[in-house]
């Protein structure tokens, strides 16, 4: 029997899109079902080839498909609002009651995605929490759920569904993204909370009701300080993971995926308090725009890592999505270059830890 590949390489899910994807998604101009999916198929074809030539050994299809990382939920659920912001991106509102919607939004993702590359799949789904963080608005939520908590709860059945779907089609990981767990690393963000602790700890279970009792497939918690939000100059969070590794040994997870390239994010030292069973997806590409680590500097980072983690427990991804924000306009090219130098580094570190 062969052994496992060391360091296996991936993206955490999305890749920047050219302008012509961000036309297809946002209407312009308006096309048949038919013309708009042929399109869209050639465009995740290439998304995914480009990250077959840098060599991945894990690939999605850069979430392309969707207007938003986590406005997903709009597809798989009535009950939203959609609107625009001023810079483009699209905002998701709850203002109703959450009501069912033909679920197998994402699963159709993986199912074209399965006819088109013979790699490993990730496929990523928002967490319960991280919709409540953005979604709910205090004043256009509040005849449905005056309770932000009360909507986060309703989301889990929703999100549930689509994951038993997801694994059905074949993904060979998902990924739940939770940032909003993440931030509770930040001293200024516990301070928004009476009980920060709390209020991580509800994160945490909402996740592990979502994932609960799933078989056949390896379950992914992305961790990042909104890393979208720094690369627009919004925000800055900082803070090591240590106010929130007991949270992330509760997880019911096979795997989580941590940023480190950004000074923010703390000592690798963490890494000896976190469970022995659980996979680290090492964030050592920096995804900021204009930024390219060279595999030297990666390879440097993942040394770091296996100061405190045996080789077989890490692998190589950037700290977060490429595309900040599905609005935002980052170089693709750049982006192949930074899967290049992701895939050169894992090759020097076969070779030397074979």
């Amino acid at each position: 029997m062969s052994k496992p590949l060391l360091f296996p390489t991936s993206v955490v899910g999305s890749l920047p899109r050219p302008a012509f994807v961000l036309d297809l998604i946002n209407d312009r101009p308006p096309l048949s079902t038919e013309c708009y999916t042929n399109e869209m198929q050639a465009a995740v074809r290439y998304a995914v080839a480009m990250q077959e030539h840098a060599g991945l050994d894990v690939i999605t299809d850069g979430e392309w498909w969707r207007k938003s990382y986590i406005g997903v939920i709009a597809e798989l659920a009535h009950g939203f609002e959609l609107g625009t912001a001023p810079d483009g991106r699209p905002m998701t509102v709850v203002t109703e009651k959450l009501s069912p919607k033909t679920p197998g939004f994402i699963a159709r993702e993986v199912t074209f995605l399965k006819t088109i590359t013979s790699r490993l799949i990730k496929s990523t789904l928002p967490s319960p929490a991280l919709l409540g963080e953005r979604m709910w608005h205090p004043e256009k939520s509040a005849k449905a759920y005056p309770n932000r908590d009360d909507f986060v709860r309703d989301c889990v059945p929703v999100l549930r569904r689509e994951l038993e779907l997801v694994s059905d089609a074949g993904a060979d990981i998902v990924q739940i993204d939770d940032p909003h767990l993440c931030l509770f690393v930040d001293h200024d963000v516990r301070g928004r909370y009476t009980d920060p602790d709390a209020a991580a700890d509800f994160a945490v279970d909402m996740v592990n009701e979502v994932v609960s009792g799933i078989t056949g497939v390896k379950i992914a918690v992305h961790l990042c300080r909104r890393a979208g939000g720094r690369a627009r100059g919004e925000v800055c969070h900082g803070g090591g993971y240590g106010p929130i590794i007991k949270h992330l040994n509760k997880l019911n997870a096979h795997h989580l995926t941590m940023e480190f390239t950004a000074p923010q994010a703390g000592d690798m030292t963490v890494f000896r308090e976190l469970r022995e069973d659980l996979e680290i997806g090492l964030g050592c590409v920096d995804v900021t725009p204009g930024q390219v680590d060279s595999a030297e500097t990666i390879v440097s980072r993942v040394r770091k890592a296996l100061q405190f983690l045996a080789p077989e427990r890490i692998s190589l991804n950037p700290d977060c999505g490429f595309a900040p924000g599905s609005g935002a306009v980052v170089s693709i090219d750049e982006t192949y270059q930074k899967l290049c130098n992701e895939v050169e580094a894992a090759r020097i570190l076969r070779a030397e830890f074979a």
